[in-house]
């Protein structure tokens, strides 16, 4: 609930947060965004989140690892929120 209170909070910053797998390089990243959005990223800021460990009868494993981006834009673009097609 904290990390959408967050993301609705850095939104009026015009900062969009995104979950990316933890291998994914910074600068394919920002590539996909310009590409996809068609938008002009001024910063990036990343942090890995922690584990959480998950019980699998008797042995222990982990939740797979992932980061969470903190994209910067500038002042004139925006991204539209994303919606599901109904079916």
């Amino acid at each position: 609930m904290q990390y959408l209170q967050t993301s609705i909070w850095l939104l009026g910053k015009n900062q969009y947060t995104f979950n990316i797998k933890s291998s994914s390089a910074k600068t394919k990243i920002k590539h996909w965004i310009k590409l996809f959005f068609g938008v002009k990223v001024i910063a990036m800021n990343n942090h890995r989140l922690s584990r959480k460990g998950r019980r699998m009868r008797p042995i222990m494993g982990h939740t797979m690892h992932y980061r969470r981006m903190i994209i910067i834009l500038q002042s004139s673009y925006s991204i539209p929120p994303l919606r599901k097609k109904i079916t």
